[in-house]
């Protein structure tokens, strides 16, 4: 699937099941709580904090998906074809950093 079909396929599913898109602002708090879940995870499977019984159990991959998820929301939301967009940040990010990391002594 591309990133343009996934976009689609969240479109189509929030107009089935989902009878409209929550607002913006509403969207980008569910991306943050999104993006927290997915960091308590990263904090407990790859840094020094250990799970609570509770949190067993849960996702890494789920919870990148669910950020991604949002994120599509809220693009196809503002109108931003994320195909393109990461494309042009690709672009970017070459031309700004194709010898930075080569030449950093601490990597």
């Amino acid at each position: 699937m591309t990133i343009s079909e996934a976009q689609q396929e969240v479109d189509t599913w929030i107009k089935t099941y989902g009878v409209r898109y929550f607002s913006e602002l509403t969207n980008m708090a569910i991306l943050t709580e999104e993006v927290g879940e997915l960091a308590r995870i990263m904090a407990r499977t790859y840094g020094d904090q250990s799970f609570k019984k509770s949190e067993l159990g849960k996702d890494l991959g789920d919870e990148m998906a669910d950020v991604l998820w949002v994120l599509m929301c809220l693009a196809n939301q503002t109108g931003i074809d994320l195909t393109e967009e990461f494309r042009k940040n690709l672009e970017k990010k070459t031309a700004r950093d194709k010898d930075r990391h080569r030449e950093n002594p601490k990597l």
